[in-house]
């Protein structure tokens, strides 16, 4: 069984930490962990890793957030994975920092990476985890918010959330979406 997991974020050092990169943050977190590195590669950063006889490709979109469906959609053909094998992970405004959610399918919220997905894929039935980063900004501050540094404290919960949503992952592939799910969306936020 093979998997095509994206991390959302935008490339370079000047967004590595920024509320924006959570999807990155986690892929980075699961490849240290699993003492593998990502390769360049067209459209993105790519890496494998197995779990109980399941194959996860690892990609990490090199053509920024509002782009990353050209990624997805380019893995997606190339490694053959269906639809329902494909979890795309990415950061959430309207959910409190630390907050995971897992849908099997939806709408993109009002975040341009899963928009632009679905323009290119044509359909919203893919699986996400959409990791909470809060919403502390004024008016018109939105975009500086999300490609802000995360706060030292907010920092300091990164790993917990990072090993959170892996686990998230790994179930969503040995259990289904449905009991991830029910599991994934009960947890508390980071304290």
């Amino acid at each position: 069984m093979k998997y095509l997991i994206v991390g959302l974020g935008n490339i370079g050092a000047e967004y590595s930490s920024t509320r924006h990169n959570m999807g990155f943050m986690v892929l980075d977190a699961w490849a240290q962990a699993s003492n593998i590195s990502f390769e360049s590669d067209r459209y993105g950063s790519v890496a494998e890793v197995s779990f109980k006889g399941r194959k996860f490709v690892l990609l990490k979109p090199s053509t920024y957030m509002n782009l990353s469906g050209k990624a997805v959609v380019y893995w997606v053909q190339k490694l053959k994975v269906p639809l329902e094998n494909v979890l795309v992970i990415c950061d959430d405004l309207n959910l409190p920092f630390g907050t995971l959610r897992m849908r099997k399918e939806g709408s993109d919220g009002g975040h341009n990476g899963l928009k632009n997905i679905k323009e290119l894929l044509g359909t919203q039935r893919y699986a996400r985890i959409r990791i909470g980063i809060g919403n502390d900004f004024g008016r018109g501050q939105q975009v500086n918010f999300v490609i802000g540094e995360l706060s030292d404290e907010e920092k300091a919960q990164v790993p917990e959330i990072c090993d959170k949503v892996i686990e998230g992952v790994k179930n969503f592939a040995t259990i289904g979406p449905d009991r991830t799910m029910n599991s994934l969306n009960a947890k508390q936020p980071a304290q």
